[in-house]
Order: C-alpha cells, then structure tokens, then sequence
C-alpha cells in the first residue's frame, strides 16, 4: 500500500499543516512515504511524514519513538494515527552515517554501537508493539508458499529458520528494538552525536538490531566490497554491545536471509548484498 496519488496527498498535506501551523519545504523523493522538511510556528526544523493510515509500522514507530521519547532517536512532536501523519523532530546536519563508508567503517559502526545502547536501555512498552517470534513468521510464510520457494534455496531459509529459533530459545533480557537499523536511518545531530530515524518498532533480544547493520551499505568503490567491511563490523559490534561474536554473527546470518525472504515477498528473485553476507556468516554459525 502506497502514500496517496500527488492531489491527495498534496491536500492532506496542506491541511495538516494549518492544523499544526507548520511552513512546509519540498518533499524529499521517496517510493513509500512522503517526507517533507517543515518549520514550526516557533521556528524549529522538524519532518512531517506520511504513510498509508493502514501500515501497522505507523503506530509501531509512535510507539517506540514514544518510548525513547529522543534518547538515541528523534523525537515524535505530533502524531495523526488515522491520517498517518507523524511530525517528527529533524536532526541536523543530517548525514547518513552511511557517507562514513567504506573509508571511516569503524567509525559509523561506533555510531550504530553509541545509538543502540541509548534505545535499548529504554522501557519496554507493555503493549502496541510486536515480539521478534511475529516478525520471524516470515520464514514458515515463504516456506509454505510454493511460488516463493523457488526463489531462494530452500536449505538457507530453514537453515535461517532454524537458527532464528535457537536464539528465541536461548534468549536475552527483551528491550525496545529498532527493528531496521541500517547506516540510512542513522544520523549526524546536534542534540546528540547521533540520532536514530525510522524504527519498525519491536521488542526482544538486542542482538536482532544488529543483523541489518551487517548487509547495509554496498560501498560505492569497487576495490572494498561489503564482504570485506562485514568480519570486522561483527567484532566491533559484539564487543560494543557485550555480546558473544557468535551471537552477532547468528542474527546477521538469520536477517540477512529475512532481507531476501522480503525480497522474495514481492516475487522478485533475491541478487542483492543480503546473500552474499549470509554466505559470508554461514560457515561462523556453530
């Protein structure tokens, strides 16, 4: 489900800003929500996004934006749930921790490190947010789906399955996950070093939070693939995070294939980085 057609949604837009009193800047160009900077009547910069009313990931990401209420992340200024409008705070300058890749590596993972200690040391929220066992459904839907199998090698997505499994049932203490903390949604801010944008919105073990770090970015030079970056970024993050490097290395492995098994969703057949970490991350998986 997409934002609505350009009238629409340019109405909505218009009406939402007289209601909150917002001055409104050019959308930014992207494929499933709109984004747009504004200013607020008392001139701070902040983001007014809107998704389709019906994705669950709305109040997911209200939820959790709530509960971190800006340590580690923006905030959330207002929220119109049945409009799917959320104005968040804007963090400047901005940058994506993703412009430290390749060269300055080590230092965008130490971003990630420093952003998840401050989210997962957050209350977890007793209700409005889903488990990691929800999200990991995904494996037995595209299993059981014979138009999907064929898209992916079926023994990596019971291998994934399997060892999603295994670290469900060897769990850590749950916290208030990201849920797709990759090197876009972690930014450059003045109120902290770094803010987190675009939480899904979970709760579970915080090794999860590290998987889509390890298969984000593909670097834009040809001689520093991302394979190269993923052995070091795993013992950076596990000794950041005070987690066994088997650990880390499991749930790479088991959201790397998850990436795909989306991809695979759509009907498109996976060529993407995902599998090529997952292939990397295999042979470390006890």
């Amino acid at each position: 489900m997409r934002i609505p057609e350009p009238r629409r949604l340019r109405a909505l837009l218009t009406a939402l800003a007289t209601q909150w009193a917002l001055e409104l800047g050019e959308p930014w160009e992207l494929s499933f929500h709109a984004v747009v900077p504004v200013r607020t009547r008392d001139g701070a910069d902040a983001v007014l996004k809107v998704v389709p009313p019906a994705a669950e990931y709305l109040e997911r990401s209200a939820v959790a934006l709530t509960g971190w209420a800006g340590a580690g992340a923006v905030r959330l200024l207002r929220a119109d749930l049945p409009r799917g409008a959320l104005l968040l705070e804007r963090a400047l300058p901005g940058t994506q921790a993703a412009a430290l890749v390749p060269d300055d590596d080590e230092e965008a993972t130490a971003a990630a490190i420093g952003v998840l200690h401050r989210l997962h040391a957050a209350t977890v929220p007793e209700r409005g947010l889903p488990g990691l066992p929800e999200r990991l459904t995904a494996f037995d839907d595209h299993l059981g789906d014979p138009s999907r199998v064929p898209l992916l090698p079926r023994p990596l997505v019971e291998r994934a399955r399997a060892v999603a499994g295994e670290l469900l049932a060897d769990p850590r203490a749950p916290v208030l996950l990201h849920g797709d903390l990759h090197h876009a949604n972690v930014l450059r801010a003045q109120r902290e070093d770094w803010l987190a944008i675009d939480p899904h919105g979970l709760v579970g073990d915080p090794g999860y939070d590290a998987g889509a770090w390890l298969y984000n970015p593909e670097p834009a030079v040809r001689d520093r693939p991302l394979v190269a970056l993923v052995p070091r970024r795993v013992e950076q993050l596990a000794a950041g995070l005070g987690q066994p490097v088997e650990r880390i290395a499991a749930w790479g492995f088991v959201q790397a294939v998850l990436s795909a098994v989306w991809t695979a969703s759509s009907g498109l057949a996976p060529r993407d980085r995902s599998l090529d970490v997952a292939a990397l991350l295999l042979p470390r998986l006890p």
